[in-house]
C-alpha cells in the first residue's frame, strides 16, 4: 500500500539586487508568534523583516526557517543591496531607517531587461 501527499508552495523571485557587498550573519530565529500553516509547519519566509517590521528592523531573511520543532538558525541579511517589491513582506517607513544605516538598502525600481541584437 502506498501513500500520497500532496504539498502546494509558492514560488517567490530573486530579491537580492546584487550579490556584491552583501554581508550575511547567523541569527536564533524563534518559533513563538509564529502561525503554522495548513499541514502544521511553522515556516518564516525569506524576505522577511526581522526581528519585525518597524525601528527595531535589523536586517532581512535570506533563506526560508523552519521553526515547526522550535528555534532554528537562519541567515540575516544585514547589508547588501535588495529589491523591495520582490521582498515576502514590504519594509515599514520606520524599518528602512535602521536598514539602511547599518548598509541594507531597498532599492524601488528593478532594472528592465534589454535583449542586445
Amino acid at each position: 500500500m502506498s501513500y500520497t501527499k500532496t504539498t502546494t508552495t509558492t514560488t517567490r523571485p530573486n530579491f537580492l539586487a546584487s550579490e556584491v557587498g552583501l554581508i550575511t550573519k547567523s541569527v536564533n530565529i524563534p518559533d513563538t508568534g509564529v502561525t503554522a500553516d495548513s499541514d502544521g509547519l511553522k515556516i518564516v519566509k525569506a524576505g522577511t523583516v526581522w526581528p519585525a517590521n518597524d525601528a527595531t528592523a535589523k536586517g532581512i531573511l535570506l533563506e526560508d526557517v523552519d521553526v515547526t520543532n522550535g528555534a532554528h538558525a537562519g541567515s540575516l541579511i544585514i547589508a547588501g543591496r535588495v529589491f523591495g517589491n520582490r521582498l515576502h513582506t514590504a519594509p515599514d517607513g520606520l524599518a528602512i531607517t535602521p536598514l539602511e544605516a547599518n548598509g541594507l538598502y531597498i532599492d524601488t525600481e528593478e532594472e528592465t531587461t534589454r535583449s542586445i541584437d
